[in-house]
């Protein structure tokens, strides 16, 4: 008897382990399952949070600004808005580009070549941030004793590539990032 008693465990033994393995193989479908769900539910929850942080259009478009300079005469300078401040683009003449290229460094506060200032084989145009260094007010072109710009707020003075040399401001004019699209075209930002 005890070995038909062995016979009839061997089956249901093999059978347990069967359905052991099933349920176990079931209960990893269901994690897997769960956890792809869950993936996708947090990606279609955090991809629209991302995406509202992206400039809107309109925003996007102010970044950047193309200028035809086609009509600026040598010794005349266009102003115009970027971002929300005034920009400069100075055509110097012969003169003046020669004016700021012999200027001593040494005697700058800001010192700063004239050729770091404007683009190579460009160099008669400065395109420059129009806001004083000291406390932000909107200097004059082409006034004061260096014939650059001229803040009529504290009296500070810039050459004729926009270096602080005379007065409070403690920076030159700032130059904004720009490229030339063509001859007569300038994209700033």
């Amino acid at each position: 008897m005890s070995e038909s008693s062995n016979n009839t465990q061997l089956p249901e033994n093999k059978s347990l382990k069967s359905e052991s393995l099933k349920d176990e193989s079931r209960r990893k479908l269901l994690t897997g399952t769960a956890y792809a769900t869950a993936g996708v539910g947090l990606a279609c929850a955090v991809l629209p949070f991302i995406d509202s942080m992206n400039p809107s259009k309109d925003v996007a478009a102010l970044a950047s600004t193309e200028v035809d300079i086609s009509n600026i005469k040598a010794g005349e300078t266009k102003k115009v808005m970027w971002r929300g401040k005034p920009v400069s683009i100075r055509r110097r003449t012969a003169e003046e580009i020669k004016e700021a290229q012999e200027v001593n460094l040494s005697e700058l506060r800001d010192p700063q070549q004239d050729s770091d200032r404007v683009k190579a084989g460009k160099e008669e145009w400065l395109v420059t941030i129009e806001i004083c260094t000291h406390l932000g007010c909107i200097p004059i072109s082409g006034q004061g004793e260096f014939k650059g710009w001229f803040c009529p707020c504290h009296g500070s003075q810039y050459d004729t590539s926009a270096r602080i040399r005379k007065g409070p401001a403690p920076k030159n004019l700032e130059i904004p990032p720009y490229e030339f699209v063509s001859d007569t075209l300038i994209k700033i930002g």
